[in-house]
């Protein structure tokens, strides 16, 4: 039974994304998470789900939402990271459908200090949900870990029960992911808050299950945004797997693993991690550092490698007289970077398993 069989193609919200999430961990596979700032970037992703028949979760973060909007717009109050956000979802919405592959269309990190920015999508959510009796979005992201762990959840708690009669999951950060990432600077945390804890899991996963099922938990295993050495940064994901036994044991052992868990800063991590990670019952791995490297190697490339045909609107290699349009033109060496990032996110998807299942 393939993913298709399931739910169907086009942005998911509801219980077809708990479903999807389902399928991942009953295959022990992952679905990759992919940031994007443009429709260039989300059609490219769009375009790699789409030959290899994978689902995909798209996402924003805040930076990449204002981004989205236009850099040239205000955002004092996150206006502009709003306005960006709805834009982002609405192009998926409009286009996914024609790629054929199911989509989760997720907001990425919010700190407690970007909370504006969440109210204002989940404002965008309501007004949807009254017109079309379902959000916007089928996902948003809560990281309250620089909190202390009370107030993480009981801020987690009321956000909850404002989405859950909509049916938008929630993802919730308990421990750091190292790294700086979208002007949220972890970079000098205590190395123990890299390492949630399991009794820190099950605290959250009791008060959230008490408001609805959808949600899940980005437990910190080691985890840094972007890019390192190998050796440089020390992933635990054995850990997740004693979340799941910990928190089985507290259920009665219904089952082996009741969390969804998520893997950040999947960026520069080895094979092997990721598949312990995956086996553990991670659902969603996030790429980005990765996929902008990716975005940049296509454009870089074809600006080398045409040089002699980008240093003017006429003149060339081929004659003074030639016209170099066919070459300047953005639609031409933007779809270069389109293209290097497609084969970024049909690496990273292979990895994860999620290749084939539609």
């Amino acid at each position: 039974m393939g993913v298709l069989d399931i739910v169907p193609a086009g942005v998911l919200t509801g219980d077809n994304v708990r479903k999807l999430f389902d399928y991942a961990k009953q295959n022990k596979v992952s679905i990759l998470v992919s940031n994007v700032t443009s429709t260039s970037t989300a059609n490219a992703v769009l375009e790699a789900a789409r030959d290899i028949k994978s689902p995909i979760i798209i996402q924003v973060s805040q930076g990449g939402s204002a981004y989205f909007a236009g850099k040239g717009l205000a955002n004092d109050k996150q206006q502009g990271s709003i306005l960006g956000a709805i834009a982002a979802a609405h192009h998926v919405r409009l286009v996914s459908k024609a790629y054929g592959v199911p989509v989760v269309m997720h907001s990425d990190h919010c700190a407690e200090k970007l909370l504006p920015w969440f109210d204002g999508m989940l404002d965008a959510d309501e007004a949807y949900f009254k017109e079309h009796g379902e959000p916007l979005f089928s996902s948003h992201m809560l990281d309250l870990s620089e909190a202390p762990k009370n107030r993480n959840i009981a801020i987690c708690e009321k956000y909850f029960k404002r989405m859950a009669p909509m049916g938008i999951w929630l993802e919730m950060e308990i421990g750091i992911t190292g790294g700086e990432e979208d002007g949220v600077d972890n970079t000098s945390a205590d190395n123990a808050s890299l390492y949630t804890q399991p009794e820190d899991v099950y605290d959250v996963y009791k008060a959230l299950s008490a408001i609805g099922p959808n949600f899940s938990i980005a437990a910190a295993f080691g985890n840094v945004h972007g890019v390192y050495k190998p050796g440089n940064v020390k992933l635990l994901p054995d850990l997740l797997g004693k979340h799941q036994a910990f928190v089985s044991e507290k259920l009665g052992k219904k089952s082996p693993q009741p969390l969804y868990l998520v893997f950040h800063g999947g960026s520069g991590s080895t094979k092997e991690e990721i598949a312990t990670a995956v086996s553990n019952g991670v659902v969603k791995m996030n790429v980005d550092t990765d996929t902008q490297f990716a975005y940049l190697t296509g454009i870089r490339d074809f600006v080398t490698k045409k040089h002699g045909y980008l240093q003017s609107q006429v003149g060339n290699p081929e004659g003074a007289d030639k016209p170099n349009k066919k070459y300047y033109d953005p639609r031409v060496w933007v779809r270069e970077g389109e293209k290097t990032l497609s084969e970024r996110v049909k690496e990273a998807c292979s990895d994860l398993g999620n290749v084939g299942r539609l």
